[in-house]
């Protein structure tokens, strides 16, 4: 697995994936949003957050991984969110992407804590986020509106003194 940052030339696969409900995933709100938003956010520099694109060793792009601050009046809270496209699910790249951008940002920032947030029903996520070393610390109740309907929400997170070190990004091969 690769993560690299999205570049201009990525903007119209990335553009397709956020609005294509199957890729952004059913546990997500629909989003759409126009190419064009996009490129303006982009030539700004106006993202509120850092996107990867998820390549295969092969160079196919089959996905992305973010990271964003959120703001909270005790301080700021670095969270983490990602999707692949459905023909690569099940197949171990997700667990394996989270930990690199696990790797990534404590090696990068000093930060105690990343988090993230599933939809209640999404177990494949949750599987991936304890496979890469995070902790549920409880249900958010009708948290999130998705679809029409507002859903509970998990919240995870894994801290520095739970990482310890890195798992891949100083493994060699």
């Amino acid at each position: 697995m690769n993560l690299r940052v999205v570049e201009k030339e990525d903007v119209p696969l990335f553009a397709e994936w956020l609005n294509k409900p199957e890729v952004f995933g059913e546990y997500n709100p629909l989003r759409q949003v126009s190419k064009t938003e996009i490129e303006k956010d982009f030539e700004k520099g106006a993202l509120e957050m850092m996107d990867f694109i998820v390549e295969k060793k092969d160079g196919s792009r089959i996905g992305f991984i973010c990271h964003f601050t959120l703001v909270h009046p005790a301080g700021k809270l670095l969270e983490i969110g990602y999707s692949l496209v459905p023909s690569e699910r099940g197949k171990g790249y997700g667990t394996e992407v989270v930990r690199i951008m696990v790797d990534y940002l404590f090696l990068s920032k000093s930060i105690e804590r990343i988090q993230a947030q599933t939809d209640a029903r999404n177990v494949a996520s949750q599987k991936v986020l304890e496979k890469a070393g995070f902790k549920k610390e409880g249900t958010m109740r009708k948290y999130l509106f998705i679809r029409g309907q507002l859903r509970d929400g998990c919240l995870y997170s894994i801290l520095r003194e739970e990482w310890k070190e890195p798992k891949i990004l100083t493994k060699t091969t």
